[in-house]
């Protein structure tokens, strides 16, 4: 069993059936429901998910999002203040947005196995604490 750190557009892509990822991201979701991993992402994602359905107003895709992440399906990470430090060490060694830096800090505190992405420059970051970072159309599981 691995934890596996997706980021919010993993989540994005996968609730709005996106027609270009949605497939692979379900794929993904299957082969770890297979191997048993742990699907693990920072409470941040749940905020980040919730922006969406909240401009538009769309009240059931706010009750889908909070319902799916109120379950055991998903282990949500907490930014605390071992998480603020690495997060302070990522923005200064790293020329990354802040909400990338918040996932990594988050993922890295959490001593993750993998942290998933559709952000290829992220890929290229080596974060202590984070085993590997890979992109979507990596094949790795």
């Amino acid at each position: 069993m691995s934890r596996i750190y997706w980021d919010t557009m993993l989540f994005v892509y996968w609730l709005e059936s996106n027609a270009q990822h949605a497939q692979r991201v379900q794929k993904i979701m299957n082969r770890m429901e297979q191997r048993s991993d742990k699907l693990c992402t920072s409470i941040f994602a749940v905020g980040e998910l919730l922006v969406g359905p909240r401009k538009t107003k769309d009240a059931e895709m706010e009750r889908v999002i909070r319902g799916y992440f109120q379950t055991s399906a998903v282990e949500l990470l907490p930014f605390n203040w071992e998480t603020a430090e690495i997060y302070s060490r990522i923005r200064a060694e790293n020329n990354v947005s802040p909400a990338d830096a918040i996932h990594l800090a988050t993922a890295a505190q959490a001593r993750v196995d993998l942290f998933l992405t559709n952000d290829r420059q992220l890929c290229r970051l080596n974060i202590p604490g984070i085993h590997f970072i890979a992109s979507l159309d990596t094949n790795l599981l």
